[in-house]
């Protein structure tokens, strides 16, 4: 095949203790799904209604590279989440068979120009330009799931320049992996190459320029990067 204009590259992650690279296809996200976040953030936690957005997959920032400050912005807020790796996909799976279909975990940064989510919010308007921004993912390399042991005690959290901000467990989640798997699933054909960001607990605050970060899932992933 023989292109109008070169292709563009195919974004991925590496994987921990291997050569190889995961590619991404598309990027999921699920807003609201720690209590403490959604409170903290003035909203009311709907179960039954999860809220989900989409990054771009070229957004992901690898390999520890720094993260360039976004433009059109004067608060970028740091979340911290724990991200799943599909290896298979499918429509309107159960969630007894989600977990068939995870590759692997890692952990992540859902950046946000806050201040451009307000003014959304405030006119009833998507949140595009507030999450899906260039370099608004920051993402680990991969732990495969066979390696990776994970519970509801599993910590989640995020320091910056050597100050923990964010600290949970994966328990607090309102929706669980499976669950979010189901209900993405009812929404979108779910494929091998797809992230999904899980949500990121209380303490979410802004950035700034030469601030350092340290995410971390416990016992399986860490992500180190600094906000250039």
């Amino acid at each position: 095949m023989t292109y109008a204009i070169p292709a563009p590259l195919q974004p991925s992650l590496p994987v921990y203790g291997s050569d190889l690279r995961f590619p991404v296809r598309r990027v999921f996200c699920i807003g609201r799904n720690y209590a403490d976040h959604a409170r903290e953030m003035g909203a009311v936690v709907e179960k039954d209604a999860p809220l989900f957005f989409c990054k771009p997959a070229d957004a992901i920032v690898t390999d520890g590279a720094d993260v360039p400050y976004p433009q059109a912005t004067q608060d970028l807020h740091h979340e911290v989440e724990m991200v799943v790796a599909l290896g298979a996909g499918g429509k309107n799976i159960p969630a007894e068979r989600a977990a068939a279909l995870i590759w692997g975990y890692g952990v992540g940064l859902d950046l946000t120009r806050r201040d451009l989510q307000a003014l959304a919010k405030a006119k009833s308007h998507p949140w595009d330009v507030a999450k899906g921004f260039d370099h608004s993912a920051p993402v680990s390399a991969l732990r495969p799931a066979a390696e990776a042991q994970l519970s509801a005690a599993t910590g989640l959290s995020l320091s910056v320049n050597g100050t923990v901000r964010q600290h949970s467990t994966l328990g607090e989640m309102v929706h669980d992996v499976a669950g979010i798997i189901a209900i993405l699933s009812t929404l979108f054909e779910l494929k091998a190459g797809d992230l999904i960001f899980t949500g990121t607990p209380a303490g979410v605050a802004a950035l700034q320029r030469g601030d350092s970060f340290h995410a971390a899932l416990e016992g399986v992933a860490t992500l180190d990067g600094r906000i250039a």
